[in-house]
């Protein structure tokens, strides 16, 4: 039997494939809901399911809003132009 983290992070996961199919220019603001919203879950899985499912989840997380890892990245690989 699953427990509620659990059900709590697959009705993330459906809701950020919804968003998927809405026009791209709701893509960015509902990344970053979805981010705010993901990150408390993670942690609610992680502390009632243990690391392998934190774990899991974070993949999960990760494959979804893989754009956002892509830009952040980029951001964090280019030289401070302050020096």
């Amino acid at each position: 039997m699953g427990t509620l983290s659990l059900l709590a992070a697959c009705l993330w996961a459906v809701l950020a494939t919804s968003i998927a199919l809405a026009p791209a220019r709701f893509h960015w603001r509902a990344a970053w809901a979805l981010i705010a919203s993901g990150v408390p879950i993670l942690g609610w899985v992680t502390y009632e399911n243990g690391p392998v499912w934190g774990l899991a989840v974070l993949v999960g997380g990760m494959s979804v809003l893989r754009w956002p890892l892509v830009h952040l990245m980029r951001r964090l690989r280019q030289p401070d132009p302050a020096e």
